[in-house]
């Protein structure tokens, strides 16, 4: 079985999850004061792809290596990410909100990136790679902006329905990205052994200084140390499962091994992001 089709409707439900989040006050509360939207954002769509191409250059990472670093690099935070900011006692509307529209901007920003990318590797000169932006964009808005209207609509026109569902959605987020790149371990083990190594120092060292100009970011406009908190897990978690669907499907690039990247970097964000959060609960069990 094509490890895709897992990865099509997990990424449907995660998008429908973000959809039911979105609450209007909260976001109109924010756009009052928009240092912290500004922020996150300006951190998850410029520096992290900044991130993944010094790092894929100065690893020498092979081409399909290198695209799949940028490719987790410019896709939108994850909807994880909202799970871990309510564990880490952060701003839950802002990392909420952050996801909804860095999701919204990378349907339009994901296409010139990997463009760029393919250019910087020569697959585009080599025509090894094509990129089918008419496509991509059409992937993009029914995998991705279609599910989020859905759930918008469920929470505008059914929000007792959208009360009782939404708990549950909310619940299946982590399982279910573990158990797609547990998939797309299985299914593409030998390729991910001989390259797990380079792959896994690199795209540590990715979340890691992701999260290192968060902070940087987030002190230079002085915002407080719950919105800091929230930047910090908001640009380290990024959607895996939109990268996986983006590199592997076929409507796209069609290329499994462009997605290890991707896989990698879930288990890997998960790991770190989990210590990081971990910091903030260890009170709460202390006064337990």
């Amino acid at each position: 079985m094509n490890s895709i089709w897992i990865v099509l409707p997990i990424l449907l439900v995660l998008m429908f999850v973000l959809g039911l989040e979105f609450r209007r006050q909260d976001i109109a509360a924010l756009w009052r004061q928009p240092r912290a939207l500004w922020a996150g954002l300006a951190a998850q769509i410029f520096v992290l792809p900044l991130l993944a191409f010094t790092l894929g250059v100065m690893f020498r990472l092979e081409p399909y290596f290198f695209l799949g670093l940028v490719l987790i690099a410019c896709s939108p935070g994850g909807s994880s990410s909202n799970v871990f900011t309510m564990l880490a006692r952060g701003d839950v509307a802002l990392s909420v909100s952050l996801t909804l529209f860095s999701s919204i901007i990378t349907v339009f920003t994901i296409p010139p990136v990997m463009l760029l990318a393919m250019q910087l590797t020569g697959m585009a000169q080599a025509d090894a790679v094509q990129l089918p932006v008419a496509r991509l964009l059409l992937q993009n808005v029914v995998l991705v902006l279609l599910p989020m209207a859905c759930g918008m609509m469920v929470r505008r026109f059914a929000p007792s329905l959208a009360q009782a569902i939404a708990p549950a959605l909310k619940k299946t987020a982590f399982p279910a990205l573990m158990l797609l790149a547990a998939v797309f371990f299985v299914e593409h083990r030998h390729t991910i052994a001989a390259n797990f190594s380079a792959l896994t120092v690199v795209v540590t060292l990715l979340i890691m200084a992701a999260m290192a100009c968060a902070v940087l970011i987030a002190k230079a406009v002085r915002l407080n140390t719950v919105q800091r908190r929230t930047i910090v897990i908001e640009v380290g978690m990024q959607n895996a499962a939109q990268a996986m669907a983006i590199a592997a499907g076929p409507f796209v690039f069609n290329n499994p091994h462009m997605a290890i990247p991707a896989i990698i970097y879930a288990l890997m964000m998960n790991v770190i992001l989990l210590s990081y959060v971990g910091r903030f609960l260890l009170p709460s069990r202390r006064a337990a």
